[in-house]
């Protein structure tokens, strides 16, 4: 394929000089785009709908085919497991509103959506990924495991073994996305993984198992840890409690999405043990001193491990 990208050109790019470069900002500072034509557009950063609409409109005629990266967030609540591309999508109250926060992002990315296929009908391919992980992952939501376990020593676990997990490597969702444009597919897809169930025990097993070190795992149940103000998904990585304050939605399948339309459509999945080498090989490349974006310190774990272990005791 011969690519072009389109950026603001704030951070270096070091690319094989046969891609295109293109300079400027979706929000306004399209006129790089004029003057070309391209078969396909992937777009991996529409999280506003007024600045989605513009490039696709700015678009519509120069491409033939669009991709939008958008996330399962969309939906409304996660109430059961296994719900497929037909669940309820989030609202906002304001449509208006542009502000990207835990609270808005999902509503937004659904009506993202809605406005790239009005401006694109019958010509878009929707793609709702879960957690993306692996090697150069800047959000480190899924490295903190492989990265900590690796350490050894007693590593707090969140919740039970058996809860659901759900991510797929960025390498098996670029390929699949690339195999769909070639195919000219369209629709909305959800894409997470793996392609069978799994727990937050096997893939805590298989990262002591990859990294070959002495980790023992201690398992804290859900109503200790939010007492404690341990917080889901950032200090746990992965972790969404089963039970939610009252008010918040249900999120019992948060990581038990059903991706069964994109794996008929032949979205395929690495073995974990490749994601869990490949991204401690390549965390071992980074600064020692760098700053973990998830998971807890060292110190705040041994607190909290200390205060289980005392609670443990008592009873």
């Amino acid at each position: 394929h011969s690519v072009t990208i389109f950026t603001r050109g704030q951070h270096p790019a070091p690319l094989d000089p046969r891609v295109e470069q293109l300079r400027g900002n979706r929000d306004g500072d399209l006129a790089a785009l004029d003057g070309h034509s391209w078969d396909a557009a992937i777009d991996t950063s529409g999280y506003v709908p007024r600045v989605v609409r513009g490039s696709v409109e700015r678009l519509a005629g120069i491409v033939g085919h669009y991709t939008f990266i958008s996330s399962i967030s969309v939906f409304a609540a996660f109430p059961v497991r296994g719900q497929d591309e037909s669940a309820p999508l989030a609202t906002l109250a304001d449509p208006t509103v542009e502000v990207v926060t835990g609270e808005t992002y999902g509503a937004l990315k659904a009506l993202c959506e809605q406005a790239a296929e009005a401006a694109l009908p019958g010509r878009v391919l929707t793609i709702r990924p879960g957690l993306i992980v692996g090697p150069y992952d800047p959000t480190d939501r899924f490295t903190y495991w492989p990265h900590r376990i690796a350490q050894g020593g007693a590593v707090l676990a969140p919740g039970q073994p058996g809860q659901d997990a759900q991510f797929i490597d960025a390498r098996d969702l670029a390929e699949w996305i690339v195999r769909m444009v070639e195919g000219g597919k369209t629709g909305i897809y959800n894409a997470t993984g793996p392609a069978a169930p799994l727990t937050m025990g096997a893939l805590l097993d298989a990262c002591c198992a990859v990294s070959g070190g002495d980790a023992q795992l201690t398992w804290a149940d859900e109503d200790f840890l939010l007492a404690r103000g341990v917080e889901p998904w950032s200090e746990m990585p992965l972790w969404i409690p089963v039970k939610t304050p009252e008010g918040e939605p249900d999120m019992t399948g948060h990581s038990a999405v059903n991706c069964a339309k994109a794996i008929a459509a032949g979205l395929t999945f690495r073995p974990l043990d490749v994601t869990i080498r490949d991204t401690l090989a390549w965390d071992a490349t980074r600064p020692v001193d760098h700053e973990w974006k998830a998971g807890l310190k060292r110190e705040r774990e041994a607190e909290v491990l200390a205060a289980w272990q005392e609670r443990q005791s008592i009873h």
